[in-house]
């Protein structure tokens, strides 16, 4: 076991309009770390006073900017004070504060720089639908970071200091994207993830203040861009490619039906002429955007050479 003496822990809870709530987390929170922050998003309840008085220190946003830019602003607070680890649980009531000790001991004592906690087991209260959407950004999140991910979209995980370090300057997404862009960012920076088993809670309990259909669309499409933006050819490019070779193919039926019968089918030169913008367009933009970050770059690196000389 690892000596805890010298350790600083931080609990980080990511808040909007959380006041039935928040007063339990915090203070069952206290019992396993040195220090609670309440990143309040722009709640228009009474959130933040709830919070200070189970005694939690506050942030508060004049406005909600959504949970990922909560969760930079709680790590840019445990930046500063130097904490050993820091550990994001919900404020919604959904995750147990007393599994912390479980989350943050398994990270401490693993040597891994990220702990995800695994939604599993009988306690764990996911309807079925739920269950599936998870299950869907589980997947592509994996794909985004070339690994299999046990549990994405889960909030209770705990970080080491090296992993806060990395990934906050990195993270760019200002909604719920943020669980799914920590693990795809951590697989780039070469950062090691495991999984601690966790239960949830569900019943009788408003888990988001956003429609959950929306709230998952919303993450899946942060995460297909995210993906295009590492992989433009694969996921530009190719698909132009296929879009132009069906406007060629097109192109050719038009003019066969043309030849055959002097008939000029309009609907398919027209399909044709889509297909073929699309797709050429496509091509064009993943060559672009292939090529461009390796120009950026060699562009940074010959400006630092010529500042050294």
């Amino acid at each position: 076991m690892k000596d805890t003496t010298n350790i600083h822990t931080l609990a980080l809870i990511p808040c909007y309009n959380e006041e039935a709530t928040i007063g339990s987390i915090v203070l069952k929170s206290k019992r396993y770390v040195n220090e609670v922050v309440v990143v309040d998003d722009g709640s228009i309840d009474d959130t933040a006073r709830v919070a200070k008085e189970a005694g939690a220190v506050v942030i508060s946003h004049n406005k909600n900017c959504g949970k990922g830019i909560a969760i930079k602003t709680g790590f840019k607070y445990a930046i500063k004070r130097n904490f050993d680890y820091v550990i994001t649980i919900d404020g919604d009531g959904q995750h147990n504060p007393d599994e912390i000790s479980l989350v943050l001991g398994n990270l401490m004592n693993n040597g891994h720089d990220i702990t995800l906690g695994l939604r599993s087991g009988s306690n764990t209260e996911m309807p079925s639908w739920r269950r599936i959407g998870k299950r869907v950004l589980d997947y592509a999140t994996g794909f985004g970071n070339g690994g299999y991910v046990t549990d994405s979209q889960c909030g209770f995980r705990a970080f080491n200091k090296k992993a806060i370090a990395a990934i906050y300057p990195k993270l760019n997404g200002d909604a719920f994207s943020v669980e799914s862009e920590q693990l795809i960012k951590a697989h780039e920076l070469g950062l090691g993830i495991t999984h601690t088993n966790v239960t949830c809670k569900y019943k009788n309990l408003d888990t988001s203040t956003k429609n959950s259909a929306s709230h998952g669309f919303s993450v899946l499409s942060y995460v297909i861009w995210l993906i295009a933006e590492r992989r433009p050819l694969l996921f530009i490019g190719v698909p132009g490619f296929v879009l132009a070779v069906i406007g060629i193919f097109l192109g050719i039926l038009t003019l066969q039906c043309y030849n055959q019968t002097g008939f000029f089918n309009i609907p398919y030169a027209l399909l044709c002429s889509m297909f073929l913008i699309i797709g050429a367009l496509g091509m064009f933009m993943g060559l672009v955007l292939n090529v461009l970050p390796h120009i950026i770059k060699q562009a940074r690196e010959e400006g630092r050479s010529e500042t050294f000389q």
